[in-house]
């Protein structure tokens, strides 16, 4: 498998270190206009595959790119406001697609390209890493095999470091990012969604910027970007879901923790720990019944990336899908709805209120 990396920053750099973890795939070109990436993903190549993979060429946008190269799929890892114009061109061919979260900033553009990926021969995939977390993995298995009963409370927790610095400062805002709800908290959405396999209705958040980033400023502007929030989400089948975010909780000894109650147990997970711990629910005095399970992950595809060998699995999945052995895990209309859920979380933590996500039918 033939792979172009557009955007060779940040994440790019995880998924180079990742695709040379799987036999038989190889990158054969690079596009991003920002010469100093091409030269940390050229780095990166050569440190993962080999000096002959630092000679690849690179582009400086995508059209150039795809007049003279021959490949068989393509990652887009630019920044979050490039994805819509960035796509276009891809879209045309039969490459296959993994596009990053969130889809696009805005819902008009997450719509528009999902009518356009329609008919296409290659798939399109949204990278939404957290689903593929082994221990993640296994806690939303558990639900759907019923081991805690009817699902009815589902709490995600990301306790965690700033947003990270990015070329051009790009990510201290909304404009470029989508907002942190979009931005960040689309992965949580995205899991909410998989876990409950029912209709988000509404939503309500509560956020600010509160610690981080107040003392920077680009180009005499302040970043505007939430750095904490709860937020609340209900679903159609009655499950109601709450993510709990912070990013200046660098020092919990638990990045992510997962919480789901039904009618016959509870269940959490944590990561970076990877234990599982499942507590029936047992008569008031009697002794609890308690399962600790740790779910493991192999040391180099945990060192691969920041993602808790997320990037490594979700691109097995990429790769059986694009082979048409198994179906698409997370299409483009997935991306559209955590955008969606996303975009309302960003309106009411600014307006203060309930927001229905009847209300963004056909908002930009």
């Amino acid at each position: 498998m033939r792979f172009i990396l557009v955007g060779t920053g940040l994440m790019a750099q995880e998924h180079i270190r990742n695709l040379a973890l799987v036999p038989g795939v190889r990158v054969v070109a690079l596009v991003d206009p920002e010469p100093s990436s091409i030269v940390w993903a050229k780095e990166s190549l050569r440190t993962s595959f080999g000096d002959e993979a630092a000679d690849i060429p690179a582009y400086a946008d995508v059209r150039s790119m795809l007049a003279t190269t021959e490949a068989d799929a393509v990652i887009v890892a630019s920044p979050n406001y490039t994805h819509h114009d960035v796509l276009l061109p891809l879209l045309e061919t039969d490459l296959h697609i993994l596009c990053e979260k969130p889809l696009c900033t805005t819902i008009s553009d997450a719509t528009d390209i999902v009518t356009r990926t329609g008919g296409r021969k290659g798939i399109f995939w949204v990278g939404m890493e957290y689903r593929f977390m082994p221990p993640v993995s296994q806690f939303i298995a558990d639900i759907h095999e019923n081991k805690i009963g009817n699902l009815r409370r589902l709490a995600l927790h990301e306790h965690r470091f700033p947003f990270l610095t990015k070329v051009g400062d790009w990510n201290r805002f909304n404009r470029n990012t989508g907002g942190t709800m979009v931005e960040k908290c689309c992965h949580f959405f995205d899991l909410m969604t998989c876990i409950v396999r029912a209709n988000p209705v509404s939503v309500f958040c509560s956020g600010a910027a509160d610690v981080n980033h107040l003392d920077e400023r680009y180009d005499g502007q302040v970043p505007d970007i939430i750095d904490n929030s709860y937020t609340i989400v209900d679903f159609d089948n009655g499950v109601r879901a709450m993510l709990d975010l912070c990013m200046f909780a660098e020092g919990a000894e638990e990045q992510e923790q997962l919480v789901a109650i039904g009618d016959r147990a509870k269940l959490e997970v944590g990561i970076p720990s990877g234990i599982k711990v499942f507590s029936p629910r047992v008569p008031v005095g009697e002794p609890k019944a308690v399962v600790r399970e740790t779910i493991e992950v192999r040391d180099d595809v945990l060192a691969a990336g920041h993602h808790h060998g997320a990037t490594y699995f979700q691109l097995l999945a990429f790769l059986d899908a694009a082979a048409g052995r198994t179906p698409v895990q997370v299409t483009a209309a997935d991306g559209l709805l955590a955008v969606k859920v996303g975009t309302a979380a960003e309106i009411s933590a600014r307006e203060k209120r309930m927001v229905r996500l009847s209300e963004l039918d056909g908002q930009d």
